[in-house]
């Protein structure tokens, strides 16, 4: 049976959820549309855990597919491969908001798949996957604390603006996708033109007024479609288990976190573990337990390591490397580490370390886009983040970017987004690379500080310096504690990791993971405070350093040539199938870029190969006028005159009347083929013929022409 629900919202969109017409083998499966574009939404169990699982499986899958675009994918193999970044990031934000809202031990895997059926290329489609995914999870039989919603917010002409079209997201300064409850706010994602942080909270709860209404839809979809939840079995570690390893680390767990210094305290939080463990594989009332749950030990000692924290944080006010709430690590900034790159820093928070490198390039090095936008679009300005396993004192095979590696690049890059100079002040690709070499908490913050200073050193002129720090959050009942700059402990053990970048002006991007099921108003806008005092604090480090950009680039980056030609000759400098911009390049070895608008632009490293490489541009596109005075070549002889090449690959005619004062009988008496002679153009007729003389040359015009 089909159920639908339908709504005009408050924005004015109708927005439909809809059941029981696809996929019904799905637990289940939801379609979801605003204008023409839709998703499908399903949501599966397995019916058992995993044996020997010691965590909750979620997998969130977001397959784009291009005929949704009306698109053929490109390749060899015309179908669609590998996740993009864009289909990686749109997981991540589905992902988020909803794993805190399943059963604490629930343990059977759950999968959830959002595949958009159809795009209109106005409205995205990522909110609706979250709403899908949210509608599928809720009737289902899947134990699931939900609905939940989530919206989209934009600022368009100084007004907030709900689900915005694409177009009006490329004119707003704010581009805020939030999720969360009836009541509260469970995950943020935010890119933004340094608005202020009671802006960007009054955006919030605008958007929350639609997510409301996004729930109140599901409900009255399970009401009518609804399965019965599941009666799963929610993992429980056995009372034997628990009490013997309370018993065994009853006072270490606390004596290790009290330890500062980080790699001390692991090594005795390891030697607990590894001490617990051997005596209880020694105790043989415990055998058949931890035979079928190896990690029970483990899941004991971190619920221990739990409670200490919070405890050490809501009695003491004190964290567990011996900070108060808003202290931040020592900081450390140096710049130029690298010798022949075009910019580099090292930014280092405690033990947290990160190396960027900056690299620049022509403009036709923009890295080009496929996927289910309007058109395939380049990126100019490209950050990429590397978490190897040395940074954390691990050992595992180095593979390609993971989710988590594509997801904080991003979230680095979109911080600089907004202050980056625009192709027509700086016409130049720019990739950032992040090279995590030491990992103790909030790596996409450091990578965000590295990448200002890397920019600035390598003499790009950005609007302002970008930093980032993030806010946690100690919590138990009532009580709760914000704190800067987590370490990965407090990450780990924590309730929150609220990640804020920007400037001194304002908020540039914003990315909140939780791990309770939402955040108030009030916990929201006190973590905006704290983050902005711990923002000024770094920008002082950072400016302490390098307080402005570097007034020269470096000598090892490309130069580049803008100019404009007529855009009617852009074919002359082409030339056929691409004939004379190929002679250019491969005589000069420079690159060469030519946009629509006539803008022609040489990237090189060689400043003589760029002049050149321009002279033969401006030969080509050259068009003489009356009183021009050209060092000439006698390309061909005929009875009435002389023709001779002038620049623009153009020849002209000396009539024999004008070869010199007094009167020529035959043009031989005067020039033979491959003379170089000085001409002067005395007109261009309406045919566009070239009339030249030679006898109308002064002194001053040769020197022109020399």
């Amino acid at each position: 049976m089909i159920n639908t629900v339908e709504k005009t919202l408050s924005d004015g969109k109708v927005l439909s959820i809809e059941t029981g017409r696809v996929a019904k083998e799905a637990g289940g499966s939801v379609i979801v549309r605003i204008g023409d574009t839709m998703i499908l939404a399903t949501a599966t169990m397995s019916l058992t855990p995993r044996e020997g699982i010691d965590f909750f499986p979620l997998m969130v899958e977001f397959e784009e597919k291009l005929y949704a675009a009306g698109k053929i994918p490109g390749g060899f193999f015309k179908r669609e491969g590998r996740l993009s970044e864009k289909a990686i990031l749109n997981c991540r934000k589905v992902d988020r908001p909803i794993r805190p809202m399943f059963p604490e031990g629930f343990r059977n895997d759950v999968q959830v798949v959002v595949t958009p059926l159809s795009v209109d290329q106005e409205n995205p489609h990522d909110v609706l996957g979250i709403i899908g995914a949210s509608a599928a999870l809720s009737i289902s039989d899947i134990p699931f604390d939900g609905p939940i919603g989530a919206v989209r917010v934009s600022i368009v002409d100084g007004k907030f603006v709900a689900n915005p079209t694409q177009s009006q997201t490329k004119e707003s300064t704010l581009d805020l996708v939030i999720a969360g409850t009836k009541t509260e706010i469970s995950m943020i994602e935010a890119g933004a033109n340094q608005i202020s942080e009671d802006q960007m909270l009054e955006a919030i709860k605008f958007g929350h007024t639609f997510i409301k209404e996004s729930i109140a839809m599901q409900e009255e979809l399970v009401k009518k479609a609804g399965k019965e939840k599941a009666k799963v079995e929610v993992y429980k570690i056995s009372d034997k288990v628990r009490s013997f390893v309370t018993k065994e680390v009853t006072g270490r767990i606390e004596k290790a976190m009290r330890i500062t210094d980080r790699e001390k305290q692991m090594d005795e939080l390891d030697a607990i573990k590894s001490d617990v463990k051997a005596k209880a594989l020694e105790n043989k009332e415990l055998e058949d337990e931890l035979k079928k749950h190896p990690g029970d030990i483990k899941a004991v000692i971190e619920e221990i390591e739990y409670e200490t924290m919070r405890r050490l944080v809501l009695k003491e006010n004190k964290r567990v490397d011996g900070r108060g709430p808003n202290d931040i690590r020592e900081i450390n900034c140096e710049i130029g580490t690298l010798p022949r790159t075009h910019g580099s820093a090292i930014f280092s928070r405690g033990q947290t370390q990160v190396l960027t490198i900056l690299t620049l390039g022509s403009l036709g090095e923009e890295q080009r886009l496929e996927g289910l936008d309007l058109e395939e679009t380049g990126k100019r300005y490209m950050h990429h983040y590397n978490f190897p396993a040395y940074s954390v004192g691990e050992v595992r095979p180095m593979r390609g970017p993971g989710r988590r590696e594509i997801g904080h690049g991003a979230l680095a890059e979109k911080a600089l987004l907004p202050v980056v100079p625009k192709p027509d002040d700086f016409p130049y690709t720019l990739r950032l690379v992040s090279e995590v070499l030491g990992s103790n908490g909030s790596t996409s913050m450091a990578s965000t500080c590295g990448s200002t200073l890397a920019l600035m050193h390598a003499g790009v002129k950005i609007d302002a310096p970008v930093a980032g720090i993030s806010v946690g959050l100690i919590s138990e009942g009532d009580k709760f504690v914000t704190i800067t700059d987590i370490q990965g402990l407090e990450d780990h053990l924590g309730d929150m990791d609220f990640k804020v970048t920007g400037t001194r002006k304002g908020i540039t991007a914003i990315q909140v993971d939780i791990k309770i099921k939402g955040l108030s108003f009030d916990l929201i806008k006190r973590a905006l405070q704290q983050a902005k005092e711990g923002r000024y604090f770094i920008l002082d480090k950072m400016e302490a350093i390098l307080p402005k950009p570097s007034t020269e680039l470096s000598p090892f980056a490309p130069r580049v040539i803008s100019f404009k030609i007529d855009p009617e000759k852009i074919g002359m400098v082409i030339g056929p199938g691409g004939k004379n911009i190929r002679r250019i390049t491969d005589e000069t070895g420079v690159q060469m870029d030519i946009e629509d608008d006539g803008t022609i632009r040489i990237t090189t490293n060689d400043a003589e190969m760029a002049k050149k490489a321009k002279a033969e541009v401006d030969a080509i596109t050259f068009e003489p006028k009356a009183g021009d005075v050209f060092h000439s070549k006698v390309v061909r002889i005929m009875d009435f005159g002389a023709f001779c090449e002038i620049p623009g690959g153009k020849d002209g005619l000396v009539h024999i009347s004008q070869l010199a004062p007094q009167r020529v009988a035959r043009v031989e008496d005067v020039l033979k083929l491959d003379d170089e002679v000085i001409v002067k153009v005395i007109e261009i007729d309406d045919k566009g013929r070239i009339n030249l003389t030679m006898k109308g040359v002064t002194e001053d015009d040769k020197k022109r022409a020399m």
